[in-house]
């Protein structure tokens, strides 16, 4: 599953393991459990390390796992999807402006900017860098999942 910050991968990645019958993991809860280090500060503080380990953390879950990747991941390692089955959750401008302004958990990506520049163009910017990977929306996933065949 993959998507941009706060477009609800981690909400719904409990429902799709359970629909799929596979285990349901949170790469970037993976990323801290594994390193011990807060995301928010990490990625601060070390953006080039991150990108790399949560790379190196993908390939290390276990095989037919289905695992949430961060906002980030499809615009920095569109290759690493290769052969997977990429589920994008999809989400508004309007909605994920609402969110990340309101959640100040989230790390700043761009703090030579003001929130509202980063937002924007770091939506906009990733919309484009995500359309480079193969995915099925997740509206197709759920009419998928809800057809069933003839007796």
């Amino acid at each position: 599953m993959a998507g941009h910050r706060a477009a609800g991968k981690t909400r719904l990645l409990p429902l799709v393991s359970k629909l799929l019958g596979r285990p349901g993991l949170d790469l970037d809860a993976e990323l801290e459990r594994r390193h011990g280090r807060p995301l928010r500060t990490w990625v601060a503080e070390s953006p080039t390390t991150f990108r790399a380990a949560e790379r190196e953390t993908l390939g290390l879950l276990p095989p037919g796992s289905v695992v949430a990747v961060g906002g980030g991941f499809l615009s920095h390692h569109p290759d690493a999807l290769a052969g997977h089955f990429t589920l994008v959750v999809p989400v508004t401008f309007d909605t994920y402006r609402e969110r990340l302004m309101a959640d100040t958990t989230r790390p700043r990506l761009r703090t030579d900017v003001s929130l509202e520049e980063e937002l924007h163009s770091l939506f906009h910017e990733r919309e484009a860098l995500h359309a480079r990977v193969p995915t099925i929306s997740l509206a197709d996933f759920l009419r998928g999942c809800l057809v069933q065949e003839p007796a």
